[in-house]
């Protein structure tokens, strides 16, 4: 299926001030913080990069992260019937058009089943898009563009595993991470466009071309470290079914540890993409113009971790066992907080630390 990254939403030749929003006005300093104070709940990771980034910008990126975190939700839940999940992601897709039907849909998701923090988050879909309508009209039609592309592709989904999904080739595979990852990458690209002075349109055409693996770079180590946790709790599978057949398995014995040989084998493929993509990733890194510390810092961060994390990823087999989990160890997730933003105006020195992590573990002495 050909991607859709250069199609343009219905709405992007009408005058921007004829863009869907709610009531112009200032917005209230309690919805902005009642944002930031749930950020942390449903990823403490993001919550740290988020607040490197400055004023207009970091409220964009809040916003439009909160809204794709929405959306994974009413995707992710693992309890409900496909057609209702595809009838609220098209609720949740008509609020960019209809503001007010927000309210409905926040009170009908705080009744979901979930963990506290997203459920109290899709509670308050109506706090998000009334942060989204506060931004201005141009970093509206960035956000609605992208998080509506990404809407339509798990609808799509969805609808084609009403039992759960189940990812059957590499190609199905790339095209999955493109509408939940990818998409994400072109919408930040559009945001440092948009709100940084360093982001030329020069540099701005040079981003995009490695806009979707800096995305999806990130997805496939999530879902490489997370493959029991989602096969368990969210009833997803996305190694491809293919790739496990070629080496004697299936989805049905993705966590047998009879199979461990054999699924760990069919894990090569994506092993080798995330590797491909997130060296991608490093040159969209490299690409952000040095003086534009604030962006580098939001994206040096999570790449550290993915590559840490791929790293152990490739020395053992505990994602692929029933509870197993790949985490980094806190005390190089602090030290890699801390050392990363002194660095990352040196691309030698970016490059440096990025190969040193790829290595071995990094530790500062006192963390």
């Amino acid at each position: 299926m050909p991607l859709s990254e250069n199609r343009e939403p219905a709405d992007a030749d009408r005058p921007a001030d004829a863009l869907p929003t709610f009531v112009r006005r200032p917005l209230a300093r309690d919805v902005e913080r009642w944002c930031r104070d749930l950020l942390p709940r449903v990823s403490r990771t993001f919550a740290l990069s988020v607040r490197v980034l400055p004023g207009e910008l970091g409220r964009a990126v809040l916003a439009a992260y909160l809204l794709c975190r929405i959306a994974d939700t009413i995707e992710d839940a693992p309890q409900l019937d496909a057609t209702l999940k595809a009838a609220t992601l098209d609720r949740f897709l008509h609020c960019f058009d209809d503001p007010a039907s927000a309210t409905a849909l926040a009170r009908d998701l705080a009744g979901w089943p979930g963990d506290g923090a997203h459920v109290e988050l899709s509670g308050g879909t109506d706090r998000v898009f009334a942060l989204f309508a506060s931004l201005p009209v141009p970093t509206q039609r960035h956000v609605h563009r992208w998080v509506s592309e990404m809407g339509r592709g798990m609808r799509k989904f969805v609808l084609l595993y009403p039992d759960g999904i189940r990812i059957q080739t590499i190609d199905e595979y790339k095209e999955y991470c493109y509408y939940v990852a990818g998409t994400v990458g072109y919408m930040l690209t559009d945001l440092w466009h948009e709100h940084s002075h360093a982001v030329s349109e020069s540099v701005y055409r040079k981003l995009r071309e490695k806009s979707r693996q800096f995305g999806e770079a990130l997805q496939t180590v999530n879902i490489l470290k997370d493959v029991a946790t989602d096969a368990e709790h969210e009833n997803s599978i996305y190694i491809p079914e293919h790739a496990l057949r070629a080496h004697g398995s299936g989805h049905a014995t993705i966590l047998s540890a009879e199979h461990s040989q054999a699924n760990h084998a069919a894990l090569t493929d994506l092993v080798k993409l995330a590797w491909a993509d997130l060296e991608d990733a490093v040159r969209y890194l490299l690409t952000v113009p040095r003086r534009a510390w604030s962006i580098r810092t939001f994206c040096v961060w999570p790449l550290l971790f993915a590559f840490a994390t791929l790293r152990d990823l490739t020395q053992t087999r505990a994602m692929l066992q029933h509870g197993g989990v790949v985490k980094i160890t806190r005390r190089e997730v602090k030290s890699l907080l801390l050392l990363a933003p002194l660095l990352v105006g040196s691309n030698a020195a970016v490059r440096w630390l990025v190969e040193r992590v790829k290595l071995r573990k990094f530790v500062l002495a006192g963390t």
